[in-house]
């Protein structure tokens, strides 16, 4: 679910059963994603997974890195991540969202050839938007607490904000990216 022009595309790995059902995006109850999203200021409230196409209202769109189901993102072959950030640049170039924040560590590393990233902005550009390497928000990720993750999802509006806002000339036009 994504539109051309979009602040934010979020990419998650891959469908998990639960999402794969139902047909929306971080469906299975147990997915910090829709609280963290609304906690970290993207969304004036708590929206429920079969809202998701609302998102494009805010300026926030999702996609997947790889849209087969599984049971388990660890359940992905190497090669298959690698195709998805091939399709997923094609996509990028395509809708030019600013930025593009990745939702699953492990999987950028696999997919992007970067063993070393870490959370946060990278330095690079993939498809012309600003890359963000975010964990992944799944309630089977004990890793990051809700704090942490809010945290790391309110320094990606900050810096969607301060883009958005650094975009706009004096005229009140919005410049070329």
């Amino acid at each position: 679910m994504a539109a051309p022009g979009l602040d934010v595309l979020f990419c998650g790995i891959n469908p998990g059963r639960w999402s794969g059902a139902v047909g929306h995006h971080f469906a299975h109850p147990g997915n910090r994603f829709w609280k963290v999203l609304h906690l970290a200021g993207f969304t004036d409230r708590q929206l429920d997974p079969e809202e998701d196409r609302l998102l494009l209202s805010y300026g926030v769109g999702i996609t997947n890195l790889v849209e087969r189901t599984t049971a388990a993102a660890a359940d992905l072959a190497p090669e298959e991540l690698r195709r998805g950030a091939l399709s997923l640049e094609r996509k990028l170039r395509r809708l030019r969202p600013r930025s593009v924040a990745f939702l699953g560590m492990s999987a950028f590393r696999v997919a992007f050839g970067r063993p070393q990233a870490g959370a946060g902005r990278q330095p690079e550009l993939c498809g012309g938007a600003d890359v963000w390497v975010l964990p992944n928000p799944s309630g089977l990720q004990a890793a990051y607490g809700l704090d942490q993750l809010v945290d790391h999802l309110r320094a990606l509006r900050r810096f969607v904000h301060d883009a958005r806002t650094c975009a706009i000339d004096v005229a009140g036009q919005r410049a070329p990216r």
